[in-house]
């Protein structure tokens, strides 16, 4: 028998996993919500809030070196990497207190503790103060989210991941990064911005395998602009001490095994879902052959009445996507409404400088669903406000419907690329078509003025 029943048990406090216990208590639900670790989750604690407040300071070290380019003079440019660690640990504990202010609620409880499945509507906790307790509902939500994956080639030597790297307090000599995924080249670029050399190492044929080949090829081009070697098609087969707290790489290429020397080793190689210590089987809940949560287009699991949201579930892993998770159950459980995922635009930024902004489907994706399309592409140096302000890498690219000039998708690399990248999202979400956004009437001289020139070029 469990010690307690609940109308509902929300399982982690990611983005999504943040909110519906706070709104199901407000409709008057009993919520128990349970935490293993920082409440907040991964984009909280280790995600999009410490890593973006330090690209912020990797990008103003970037500008200052900048200055005489612009007329400024400045002295030399050094990162205090202690400092930089201090503000992101700041903000991330302003950014947890917050959240941990809206659990004082009539209804809603807080457990601590580690949570797995005895049964579909059982789950027993291993409290953090000791012992263990048994509770139940008729619907439970899992939000436990997703963590690094762990290095797994041969060799003994200390290995950074995306959450212990950004509590190093002095510079590395030479960051090797392993993974040109979005997290590897955000923290690749940061770093070198900090002042480290940096290598980055894919072992697939290009950095970034979800893009088109044509915006892949422009994110390596910005990054060996920016001093950054990038090898792709790199194999690392095995790692050693090289002596002096360094590290050496061994990596297969197509001209043979080549070494590479550094002082610290970063895996940004993906993430696995926190699946195991759930006891998914117990409950009868399936999972992929990744270990990811299986869930319908409602978010519910082979388990009915037991759902799965954010990261945990597969699939892009945005923290915007696990809020629209919400907003579905938010809809499902409390509202009494059917909500689904299905043909959800996905947008999502890489925050590399400049940023990548994406919306829709690629041109390879459109092409291989057998669409007939028409792409255009335009240059960040045919932009004024790009030229005014010296930040002309990287291009605005679209894909249209070559019959009815819907937009199916876009790609803006070039500054403030995922902002403009959202105005065409919400073009999409407004079914214009390509004639109406070269029509349309932009202010001179915004970046955003360059959709006009991007969209006028289906009428050339």
């Amino acid at each position: 028998m469990a010690d307690a029943h609940y109308d509902a048990i929300v399982i982690g406090t990611s983005q999504g996993g943040r909110f519906l216990p706070v709104e199901l208590a407000k409709a008057g639900q009993k919520v128990a919500l349970v935490e293993r670790g920082l409440l907040g989750g991964v984009c909280v604690n280790t995600g999009c809030t410490p890593t973006k407040t330090m690209v912020a300071s990797a990008r103003l070290a970037y500008q200052a070196r900048r200055g005489a380019e612009y007329g400024v003079r400045t002295g030399p440019v050094s990162v205090d990497l202690a400092v930089v660690r201090e503000r992101k640990r700041a903000m991330v504990a302003g950014a947890r207190d917050n959240y941990a202010g809206r659990l004082a609620l009539d209804g809603l409880e807080l457990i601590e503790g580690e949570a797995h499945f005895t049964g579909p509507k059982t789950v027993e906790i291993a409290l953090t103060n000791g012992g263990t307790r048994e509770i139940s509902a008729p619907v439970i939500i899992i939000d436990a989210g997703t963590r690094p994956k762990p290095l797994a080639i041969a060799g003994d030597v200390p290995v950074l991941d995306s959450t212990s790297i950004m509590e190093l307090d002095e510079l590395p000599e030479h960051l090797v990064v392993l993974g040109g995924g979005y997290i590897g080249l955000e923290f690749g670029q940061m770093f070198r911005r900090f002042g480290s050399e940096v290598t980055i190492v894919q072992s697939a044929a290009r950095v970034m395998m979800a893009e088109d080949d044509d915006v892949s090829d422009e994110v390596v081009t910005i990054l060996r602009d920016d001093g950054i070697t990038v090898l792709t098609s790199a194999t690392p087969v095995r790692v050693e001490p090289a002596g002096g707290g360094r590290v050496r790489l061994a990596v297969r290429t197509d001209d043979g095994e080549e070494q590479i020397e550094g002082s610290h080793l970063l895996a940004a190689i993906g993430r696995v879902p926190n699946t195991e210590a759930l006891a998914p089987e117990a409950a009868g809940i399936r999972l992929d052959e990744r270990g990811f949560i299986e869930v319908d287009e409602y978010l519910e699991t082979s388990v009915p009445g037991v759902y799965a949201m954010g990261d945990i579930k597969g699939g892009p892993a945005f923290t915007h996507l696990s809020n629209d998770d919400y907003r579905i159950l938010h809809a499902i459980l409390i509202d009494h409404e059917k909500r689904s995922t299905r043909d959800r635009i996905v947008p999502y930024a890489v925050f590399i400088d400049p940023q990548l902004g994406r919306a829709g489907l690629t041109e390879r994706a459109a092409r291989a669903q057998g669409r007939a399309i028409r792409v255009a592409k335009l240059p960040m140096s045919a932009v004024i406000r790009a030229l005014e302000i010296g930040e002309t890498r990287g291009f605005m690219k679209v894909v249209v419907d070559a019959d009815t000039g819907q937009i199916l998708g876009c790609a803006v690399i070039g500054s403030e690329g995922g902002e403009i990248m959202t105005m065409i999202q919400i073009a999409m979400l407004g079914k214009l078509t390509h004639t109406a956004m070269a029509d349309a009437i932009f202010t001179h001289p915004l970046l955003a003025e360059g959709l006009n020139s991007l969209f006028a070029m289906f009428d050339a």
